[in-house]
């Protein structure tokens, strides 16, 4: 078990001038989590390192973030520090370099229809239409996309709608620029699909 001395609860933190927004946006995750086998309820076991709570205590966005939690009022608090979480993300996402697989034609044909049959199997659709003149590239761009899919972890940490459609336009624009990019054949595909979303 862990050193009760060195960890502090949620409430604890709360004591200490926190509101659950704080927390959440300038602490993330607890440090150590899962259940305590001290306890006969079914409550999940969430600490914070004591040192880190103090050191992001000593940040400039903390000191924002509880003078503003003063100043304006819990809402004013929460909606700057959403706020800023929501530029952090944003910023993160365009400098992110997204990296896109260079896979011969023939490779990549073969994977985008695979991919598609996966995914009418699953029933999550495949991209759309049967057999039309466009349907490999939207196949491929399809298969493309989802393998960029694990840069929707810039995403976290938007709750809510605060910035998250805004900042899902975002990534979606940025992956098919970069398919684009990688594959010149695929522009049009991918010039269509920024289109239809910025509607």
């Amino acid at each position: 078990m862990t050193d009760r001395w060195l960890y502090v609860s949620p409430a604890g933190v709360r004591r200490r001038g926190w509101s659950d927004v704080m927390i959440r946006e300038l602490l993330g995750l607890p440090d150590v989590q899962g259940r305590d086998p001290r306890r006969y309820a079914i409550m999940p076991l969430r600490l914070y390192l004591l040192a880190r709570v103090e050191a992001v205590e000593r940040t400039p966005e903390f000191v924002a973030a509880s003078s503003s939690l003063a100043a304006s009022g819990r809402s004013g608090a929460v909606g700057a520090l959403a706020e800023g979480r929501r530029a952090a993300v944003l910023a993160a996402i365009r400098a992110e370099p997204l990296l896109v697989p260079r896979l011969p034609a023939a490779e990549l044909e073969r994977r985008a229809a695979r991919h598609r049959r996966l995914m009418t199997a699953c029933g999550a659709g495949g991209g759309g239409g049967g057999a039309s003149p466009g349907a490999p590239a939207r196949w491929q761009v399809g298969y493309l996309r989802q393998t960029l899919a694990r840069y929707e972890t810039l995403l976290d940490g938007l709750y809510g709608d605060t910035g998250r459609r805004e900042a899902e336009r975002l990534l979606r624009r940025r992956q098919y620029e970069a398919i684009a990019a990688a594959y010149p054949a695929l522009a049009p595909e991918c010039a269509r699909r920024i289109a239809l979303e910025s509607r």
